[in-house]
């Protein structure tokens, strides 16, 4: 038990410092070969901060745990939107460019009513909606790729010494493709290490995989997404937090689920009950799309995020994760 848990921390610390890595590593490539901003936050920054639960979702499905894949998918949404932007709304609230909120918004909900539309209905997911799910991916991200193509917009070039300008890129390109690498093997390893002894450790305390799934890992997988917020503030940049939260978010349920299911199709947990009826369908699947409306849809009309929404979606995430202990 003392090996699992101290086992399960260091797998924490891996997928933290190999998201960090694998971000800069990606966005310093991106942008040493000058391509647009917003094409590397739609697309690059936002797979990165979602490798961890792209790693654990998968190896769950694969090694027959479909409550962690399922539970990491939803409670990262859950997490990402009612603790990760409530900090940034609550610390710094502001403006936000609505307009390139859009997409990412609507493809989320399209996504998250065909999520909930099987698992109220079948109550299993079939490797045709993994699938289709994948294929939402490919479309949102053509989708934005065109987008951008339409309104380039280059990242700046710092400026540097004409003398030292092609070594000292040269040498800037080999460190960001060796974080790239090392940031991705991290991943995998602390993945690895998540599934294996958050696993064991559930059954030890006799808690259901789900709850582990809906808390634990889900917080520790979304903590790439936490780090990013955490260096936005600090930057004065909290509409690059929200941007990258919102298309995390999407990516949970088209790219992470979506390859989890095509890998090895599971049902819906039926550990926990509410009255009688599934806790997922209750509560969980309910919470998700709550938090998500409650954050975006004021954003998109008002073009802000206020410190109401942050403080209101903090206290929801504490009932949540307190109410996953007492059913």
């Amino acid at each position: 038990m003392v090996l699992a848990v101290f086992l399960f921390i260091v797998g924490f610390v891996c997928l933290i410092k190999g998201g960090d890595w694998f971000v800069d590593g990606a966005v310093g490539i991106a942008e040493r070969f000058h391509l647009p901003e917003l094409l590397i936050g739609a697309t690059i920054v936002s797979i990165g901060t979602t490798l961890p639960e792209v790693m654990v979702s998968a190896g769950s499905a694969l090694s027959g745990h479909g409550e962690i894949a399922y539970g990491n998918a939803i409670g990262s949404v859950i997490c990402n939107t009612a603790l990760i932007s409530a900090i940034t709304a609550a610390v710094k609230p502001g403006p936000v460019e609505n307009k390139s909120m859009r997409q990412p918004v609507i493809f989320f909900f399209i996504a998250a009513i065909l999520y909930c539309a099987v698992a109220y209905t079948s109550r299993f997911f079939s490797r045709t909606i993994g699938i289709v799910l994948l294929a939402v991916f490919v479309t949102y991200m053509v989708l934005s790729v065109l987008q951008v193509m339409r309104n380039p917009q280059q990242a700046p070039v710092p400026e540097e010494d004409e003398e030292n300008a092609g070594d000292k890129k040269e040498s800037s390109l080999a460190k960001d493709l060796i974080l790239l690498i090392v940031g991705a093997a991290l991943i995998a390893v602390g993945a690895r290490l998540l599934i294996d002894n958050g696993t064991k450790i559930a059954e030890a305390l006799g808690v259901p995989e789900s709850v582990i799934a809906l808390t634990f890992v889900a917080l520790g997988t979304s903590l790439p997404e936490l780090i990013t917020a955490i260096t936005s503030l600090i930057k004065g940049h909290g509409s690059l937090s929200l941007g990258n939260v919102i298309g995390a978010n999407l990516f949970n349920l088209v790219l992470v689920s979506g390859l989890s299911i095509t890998l090895n199709p599971f049902s819906i947990p039926t550990g926990k009950l509410i009255a009688g009826h599934n806790a997922s369908l209750v509560l969980d699947l309910p919470i998700m799309l709550f938090v998500m409306a409650f954050l975006t849809l004021p954003a998109l009309f008002r073009a802000k995020v206020t410190r109401f929404q942050g403080v209101t979606l903090l206290v929801i995430y504490f009932a949540y994760c307190v109410l996953q202990f007492v059913i």
